[in-house]
């Protein structure tokens, strides 16, 4: 074999492990895309720019030499957590959406009336409720309660994302804590209970049954609905059993298709008509009582939903 030939047989062996050590980051990188998407969706309450974070991620991942990384995982979720603040920070320089009318992004699925409890194991665990919450947070504090308390990431790790000192970072987790413990409502019934609330609201509103929607409405309930800039006129917040009443009898006129649907791991109703999704209307139950309703009216977010035909042919009155 010629010099030239060996120096060619050096030039494909790199090649092909350069090649191998791509696909094997791109590997490693899918098997925590789950993870990675869960870290950055609770930290935004958005899934467009959760893939967005997440997708900055894979680009930081191929732009950086991690032969010496011993936990890849861990590394790849301080990324997606750096990105992520930096968004939050953008975000809240130039935010127009006021704040007390946002609903995050939910994520739907169809529900399985024959085992709901099944449906809800299968969708995110994070509730709209404490999304709602966790909008409230600066972005430092957000990234610490979220990457601490719900992901286990340690606090020397999260002082270097925020630059601050482990103490100063604790602090930061410990008074979002107790924020979202302060806002968070009591744990609910079994899924297949918290069904029967949400199917038991439907019906006494398409009923006019002020007793009936009054028997499932904590005498406190919360209805927020976010139009988004479409519709602004129909984001309100409406407060006390007998307003959110007034509201559900009121729409109970123009009475459509519901489809159900699991929000967050919650029962929730996507109103349909003429085969197209209109609003959202998701149930946050504590004991046996509604305590907070939130409704997505906003027709882009709403179109961006990804459900089927099929499913939404599923609706009915």
């Amino acid at each position: 074999m010629t010099g030239r030939e060996r120096g060619d047989r050096r030039v494909d062996q790199n090649r092909d492990n350069h090649t191998d050590g791509k696909d094997l980051l791109a590997r490693r990188f899918e098997a925590d895309r789950g993870h990675l998407r869960a870290v950055a969706y609770r930290m935004l309450g958005s899934l467009s720019e959760a893939e967005d974070a997440v997708q900055e991620a894979w680009f930081k991942l191929n732009r950086s030499d991690v032969g010496a990384v011993e936990n890849l995982s861990g590394w790849l979720t301080t990324v997606v957590g750096r990105v992520c603040l930096d968004m939050l920070r953008s975000r809240g320089s130039r935010r127009e959406d006021p704040l007390e009318y946002y609903v995050p992004d939910p994520v739907v699925r169809v529900a399985d009336t024959t085992d709901p409890e099944h449906a809800a194991e299968v969708t995110e665990s994070v509730g709209l409720a404490l999304l709602v919450v966790l909008e409230t947070l600066g972005p430092a504090e957000r990234l610490a309660f979220v990457l601490h308390d719900m992901f286990a990431v340690s606090f020397d790790e999260i002082a270097r994302i925020v630059d601050r000192t482990p103490a100063a970072t604790r602090q930061l987790a410990s008074r979002a804590r107790r924020r979202v413990q302060d806002a968070s409502p009591a744990p609910g019934p079994d899924a297949r209970r918290q069904r029967e609330i949400a199917d038991a609201f439907l019906a006494a509103s398409h009923g006019g049954d002020f007793e009936g929607l009054l028997a499932v409405l904590d005498p406190d309930v919360v209805l927020r609905a976010d139009g988004g800039r479409t519709l602004a006129a129909v984001s309100k917040v409406v407060r006390g059993a007998e307003a959110v009443i007034a509201q559900a009898l009121t729409y109970a006129r123009f009475r459509q298709a519901a489809l159900p649907v699991v929000v967050n791991g919650a029962p929730a109703f996507l109103s349909v008509r003429d085969g197209r999704p209109g609003a959202l209307m998701a149930f946050t139950i504590a004991g046996d009582k509604i305590v907070e309703l939130q409704i997505l009216a906003d027709p882009e977010r709403i179109a961006a939903l990804g459900l089927s035909e099929e499913d939404l042919a599923r609706a009915t009155y």
